[in-house]
């Protein structure tokens, strides 16, 4: 297994154990790519929930630009709402995992297809 299986490895256990849900792992490996070589850096992989100005890019990064999504306070409920399934004492919120929960919430795996 390369470097990046054992981080998707490491993301569906968040999923299962952190978050309470079953991965699609299809889904959940294309999202990983979609990262890009993020997931490869600290700060970069994961999402820091306390920051402002984090939850703006992730909105405008992914929300908007990556899944096409309208602009509107529906957005930010969603990330609110995905945070708070992560566990927001939960240091490190890995941003594929954020990504992955964000297009389940919003049925946008065609994005991925």
């Amino acid at each position: 297994m390369g470097r990046r299986d054992d981080l998707i490895a490491r993301y569906a256990d968040d999923l299962k154990n952190k978050c309470g849900m079953t991965p699609d792992m299809d889904l959940l490996t294309k999202v990983t790519i979609g990262c890009g070589p993020a997931i490869y850096n600290a700060d970069a992989s994961t999402v820091a929930a306390t920051q402002e100005s984090e939850l703006e890019l992730v909105k405008d990064n992914f929300l908007i630009k990556k899944l096409g999504l309208a602009d509107g306070p529906q957005l930010r409920e969603a990330i609110d709402q995905v945070i708070e399934t992560y566990g927001r004492s939960e240091r490190n919120k890995y941003r594929a995992v954020v990504y992955y929960m964000l297009t389940k919430h919003f049925g946008k795996e065609a994005v991925y297809g």
